[in-house]
């Protein structure tokens, strides 16, 4: 005999809860839409940092070699310094780590995290959405559950 455990979860008909199970529902329906928003523009902040990358990879030209450029300690320290590798950046990969790069390297590299960044942007979007069609179900049953559960004026005959 086979344990279903840990496979499909069970599926449950929402026009079968009482309210309470309803609301229940709605509340984590709704941090599930917070989480992923919070997420999705996550998301959209790293792949503008990673536009921002690829602008400025592009202003490391032979012609700015020497000149004086600000360099980022942090955030929002910067420091002077000279421009004397026009041909190379140093691109951050990541925990740490710093990798000498070429220009058009480091532009395919950052393109190519735009790239992966958009794709899932998509499909987080997608999700989204699927999460609100259902909230704006489960938005519906609950209406129609508490009209059914207000006392009914009696008819005049």
């Amino acid at each position: 005999m086979a344990s279903t455990s840990g496979s499909q979860p069970q599926q449950v008909n929402v026009a079968d809860l009482d309210l309470q199970q309803l609301s229940d529902v709605r509340r984590q329906l709704e941090e599930e839409l917070n989480h992923l928003t919070n997420s999705f523009a996550q998301l959209k902040q790293a792949q503008a940092k990673f536009k921002s990358c690829i602008e400025n990879v592009g202003e490391v030209k032979p012609q700015n070699k020497g000149t004086t450029i600000l360099v980022p300690l942090t955030n929002s320290l910067y420091v002077p310094g000279h421009l004397s590798d026009s041909e190379n950046v140093i691109v951050d990969v990541g925990t740490g780590y710093y990798v000498k790069k070429s220009r058009a390297q480091a532009t395919k590299y950052y393109e190519t995290k735009v790239e992966y960044i958009r794709t899932n942007l998509e499909s987080l979007q997608d999700t989204i959405q699927k999460k609100q069609e259902n909230m704006n179900y489960l938005i519906n049953v609950m209406q129609v559950k508490l009209q059914q559960s207000q006392p009914q004026p009696p008819s005049k005959s």
